[in-house]
């Protein structure tokens, strides 16, 4: 709930999929998954006027047609305050419908093509699909020569490797390798073993909020170039 551009991080996630037609959540709750439930039952009130009786507890909300709500349909789940992740999504299963579902964390935000992704995992035909990132290094590098003389500095350059960005597309045969008391990322070196297990490359913009100085950050690139 953390806010970039005066909107929860959670919003900014949710708003990747709905550019893309994508407007169906489940958000497996877990610390101060209160606040989230409240912000989404009182997102009406919070962007137009409404009147109140207070003995009553009867209200009208004024709609500004300006002011437009978002059309998500959201399934919130408690699913315990230190569940691992895989244990959150076996406590969502029954919710899910669909036998392809997409899956991301609630700290990443990316300029991914959701639909792109999509194709991708229908012509792999495998059970699931991850999104491969560049993470930015924390810390500034020293480019030094051969002798120790300094020549530049590198300010939190990207790494050439990559990693798990989120953004993942999954059969519900995830749930086949999913075990309890478990991340989700420990079912992926049993689906890898199976061959069952895609990484679609993402070279565009992707960062995580981890720290109060990622926060910061993406506010800048939020207030100079909102995606």
């Amino acid at each position: 709930m953390v806010t970039i551009g005066g909107k929860p991080m959670l919003w900014h996630i949710m708003k990747i999929y709905s550019h893309y037609g994508f407007n169906e959540f489940i958000i497996a709750l877990g610390y101060k998954g209160g606040f989230i439930k409240k912000y989404f039952l009182d997102q009406g009130y919070l962007l137009h006027d409404f009147s109140i009786n207070t003995k009553s507890g009867k209200t009208n909300l004024h709609r500004n047609k300006r002011k437009k709500l978002d059309e998500f349909k959201i399934t919130l789940v408690d699913t315990g305050l230190e569940t691992p992740t895989g244990d959150r999504l076996l406590k969502v299963k029954k919710y899910i419908k669909a036998d392809r579902f997409m899956v991301t964390y609630g700290d990443g935000v990316s300029d991914v093509n959701i639909n792109d992704t999509l194709e991708f995992f229908e012509k792999r035909k495998c059970t699931g699909v991850i999104t491969g990132v560049h993470p930015k290094s924390k810390w500034g590098l020293i480019i030094s020569d051969k002798n120790g003389i300094i020549k530049r500095f590198q300010e939190k350059p990207r790494f050439n490797q990559y990693v798990n960005g989120g953004f993942m597309v999954f059969t519900k045969k995830l749930f086949d390798y999913l075990k309890p008391g478990e991340m989700i990322h420990d079912a992926f070196p049993r689906m890898a073993k199976d061959r069952e297990l895609a990484v679609y490359i993402h070279n565009g913009f992707w960062s995580a909020m981890d720290t109060y100085q990622d926060m910061e950050e993406l506010n800048k690139q939020w207030k100079k170039d909102p995606l």
